[in-house]
């Protein structure tokens, strides 16, 4: 082999040495983008069933309690519960009333300044 002929040679194997890193370069950037796409898939899947478990929770709890005050209104006497179902301002009412009651009954007592 003469000198122009290596030299060649050795031109064509760096063009292919290079090719080859921008090749493994390109498969490893590849590699890690689908093994992040994998893990927010996971994280998605992952927060979604959460999110599903944390419904089905709220809304089974919402449901005893719908029930215990329904079941709480009906024992009232004279027809208030039909009466605070067709008319909202009897409702805000009884709200408010029962709140002030726990105002009074809950805060603590009150010592005087100074």
């Amino acid at each position: 082999m003469n000198d122009k002929a290596f030299e060649n040679k050795v031109n064509q194997d760096l063009d292919n040495l290079n090719q080859d890193f921008a090749a493994l370069g390109d498969d490893s950037v590849t590699g890690l983008s689908r093994m992040f796409e994998q893990m927010a898939d996971d994280v998605r899947e992952t927060v979604a069933d959460a999110v599903e478990a944390i419904n089905q929770t709220v809304g089974q709890g919402l449901s005893q309690y719908n029930v215990k005050v329904q079941d709480a209104v009906d024992k009232v006497p004279g027809g208030l519960s039909e009466k605070a179902a067709r008319y909202p301002w009897v409702t805000l009412t009884f709200t408010l009333a029962a709140g002030m009651l726990l105002g009074v009954l809950l805060k603590p007592g009150r010592h005087p300044v100074g």
